[in-house]
Order: structure tokens, then sequence, then C-alpha cells
């Protein structure tokens, strides 16, 4: 068995004029988390899309678990759950109801009420879905996506208009999902999100791929150069950028004798090094969630 789910080399997608995709290549390794970030009409959504066999490509070659999605059997997509940006929930079912509901399309589908637990909703399996808030909603869409047991799990952007708790606590779901080898896909347009998630991080613009790898070491920001910030005595602020901060906190403590007034030492954070991989770049196509 490979350690690959998704392979892609040279995927290519054009609506009219604009390449919404244009030449993404791609590895994901089976049981991780792996993050796509951009600018809206980067071609985030149009790749997964790609990926979950719901839109055709123009070129390119891809496989997901094994089999081109363009071509793949029914068997082929009861391996693979999404969940889009628009909820798929009907609104007038109860919670217990819809997962059952969905359940029925799966050859092999996980225990509903374990699915509903799962998603932390078994205090609503009761409650119709047009009662539920934002979250819990958002909740119910990934029950559904995972209700047929998938290996991969696509999650387009899926926390847009959460608050911070409603964010953090769906976090804490995804993180149960790939803890029981589940290989998620994660686009999003916040920073903080793929950081605390993603195992391996992809940034695209442009309908390219401008760089990849972990969150810390995302081009070249684990050896990226520190700054050093620290007051002086009469209370004006400096900073000094070096390769060895270490050694620079040394000898202010010598100089100082002891404790470092407002003293900070930082490296450049993940929106940094995002901003300046995207650069100028705002590429918009027909759709702007493209």
């Amino acid at each position: 068995m490979t350690d690959d789910v998704v392979n892609v080399r040279g995927l290519r997608k054009r609506y009219g004029d604009v390449d919404a995709v244009n030449g993404v290549d791609l590895d994901i390794r089976r049981g991780e988390v792996f993050g796509i970030l951009g600018p809206n009409g980067a071609g985030k959504s149009t790749t997964v899309e790609i990926l979950q066999g719901h839109r055709r490509r123009d070129g390119g070659d891809v496989t997901v678990l094994g089999q081109d999605p363009g071509r793949a059997s029914r068997a082929w997509q009861a391996r693979v759950g999404i969940v889009w940006q628009d909820e798929s929930a009907p609104a007038e079912l109860t919670v217990a109801e819809t997962v059952r509901h969905f359940a029925r399309y799966y050859p092999a589908p996980r225990d509903p009420d374990e699915v509903v637990e799962l998603v932390g909703l078994t205090a609503k399996a009761d409650a119709r879905t047009k009662e539920l808030s934002g979250g819990q909603r958002r909740r119910l869409d990934v029950a559904l996506g995972v209700i047929g047991g998938p290996e991969l799990l696509l999650l387009d952007e899926p926390t847009t208009g959460f608050d911070p708790a409603a964010r953090r606590q769906f976090w804490s779901l995804i993180r149960s999902l790939a803890a029981e080898g589940t290989t998620i896909i994660l686009t999003t347009h916040y920073l903080e999100e793929a950081e605390a998630l993603a195992d391996r991080l992809a940034v695209i613009a442009a309908g390219r791929v401008v760089a990849e790898g972990a969150p810390a070491s995302l081009a070249g920001r684990a050896q990226a150069r520190a700054t050093v910030h620290w007051a002086e005595p009469d209370g004006t602020a400096r900073s000094e950028e070096t390769d060895t901060p270490t050694r620079t906190v040394a000898a202010l403590a010598a100089r100082f004798d002891g404790e470092i007034p407002e003293l900070r030492v930082t490296r450049p954070t993940l929106e940094d090094v995002y901003l300046r991989l995207i650069g100028p770049t705002q590429l918009t196509g027909p759709e702007d969630k493209r």
C-alpha cells in the first residue's frame, strides 16, 4: 500500500481566459492533515473539487486513493468525504434523522449514533437542523462528510463565519478525526487554523503552488533571522536582527546586569511568510471563491 493518498502533476483548469489552476503538483501522504492556503481566486476550491471528482480538469495527471477521480467508480466515491462551504443538511429533519438518511447512501456506513456523538451533537440529536446554531450546523455537515467512513476527508473553508470559540471547538473535532487515521485536506483563509491543524501546507497563488512544507519551516521560516526587542533605561525601544539571538540576549543581560526591560525574541510568523509568498497577487476568476 502506497503512503500517498493523493498524487497530482501539472493540474490545469481554465475558466474562459483565466487559468484558475495552472500546473499544480501535490503529494499528500496517508494519515496527514494537509492545508491549502491562498487568496480568493487562487485555485484552492477548484483543486479540491477536481480531487473529489466534482469538476473536470483541463490537463494534468491526478490520482486519489489509487484512481483518477474523473473516472472513478461509485465504490471510490464512498471512500472520499467532503464538506463544502455551503450547508447540505435538510432544514426540517432532525440531526439524528439527517445522519441516518445520509448513511443509507453508503455500502458500509459508520454507526449514525456514533457519528453524532463524534461531532458533539448528541444533546441536539432530536433538534431540527434549522434550530441549530451556525457552529452546530457545521458540525452536522462534518457528520455527513464522515458517515460513509471515508479514508480521505476534504474540508473547503469549513470554519468561515465562526466565532473564535466555535472555531477552536471545530479544531478539536478535526484533530479527533485525524487521530482515527483519516487523511484530511483543508482549505482555509485562517492562518492560525492552518498552523494549528496542518502537518504540511501548500500555498497557492495565481493557480500555482509557490511554497510547500511544514508550517514551522515553510519557505525557510525556521532559518529566518530572529529579531531581539528590548527597551533602554530611558525607555527607548530598540531591536536588532540576528542569526544568534541567544548570544545577543546574553550580551544584553550582561550590559543590564540582570533583567532586560521589555525583552522579546521573535521570528517571522506564518502570516509574514504567507504575505511575502503571495505578494500583490489577487487573481479572481469567474467565481471569486475558486
